[in-house]
């Protein structure tokens, strides 16, 4: 990645984390570009080159910390099967609080778009990759969605073992 590719995703970054951080303390559809620019110490402009809405941030830092999490792991990059559906989890359970805060916005599509652009990105555009890119992210996304309305009650690897007996039936 470039320097100009860093120093945006880094202005990114500093945005969505101030997006996250009014979320705290008031309604998502209350918070204000003007108030995440200020907060990120951005201009308004900066945040119209890099975002069209506030769930494409929320996409944006789902993406980021997957790529940490999958690099601080030492996680391949190689497609998402059935065999790294534990890594997933882990991933969630380890940002449970983002997700829970983006529940209670209602705004987890932005969560679903995130983990998709993450399941796509590995694809080759053929009819059957994007097929079971979908299918995977939808399937994971599903039980996810249980997951956090069930307070996270099972482990992550609980929950992969889940996907495995469910996928296999």
């Amino acid at each position: 990645m470039g320097q100009n590719a860093k120093a945006t995703d880094f202005l990114k970054e500093c945005m969505a984390d101030a997006l996250i951080q009014k979320m705290q303390e008031k309604p998502f559809e209350k918070v204000t570009v003007n108030e995440i620019a200020d907060l990120a110490g951005v201009n308004r402009s900066t945040w119209f080159r890099n975002f069209k809405t506030k769930n494409d941030a929320l996409s944006f830092k789902i993406v980021i910390l997957w790529n940490r999490y999958r690099n601080d792991h030492g996680l391949s990059s190689e497609k998402y099967t059935l065999d790294n559906a534990r890594d997933f989890f882990a991933f969630t359970y380890e940002n449970r609080f983002l997700l829970q805060l983006a529940y209670t916005a209602q705004v987890q599509s932005s969560i679903y778009d995130g983990f998709y652009q993450i399941m796509m990105s590995q694809y080759d555009g053929s009819a059957y990759e994007c097929y079971r890119g979908r299918f995977y992210s939808y399937a994971l996304f599903g039980l996810l969605d249980e997951w956090v309305k069930r307070d996270f009650s099972e482990s992550p690897a609980d929950l992969s073992t889940i996907f495995h007996k469910i996928i296999q039936s």
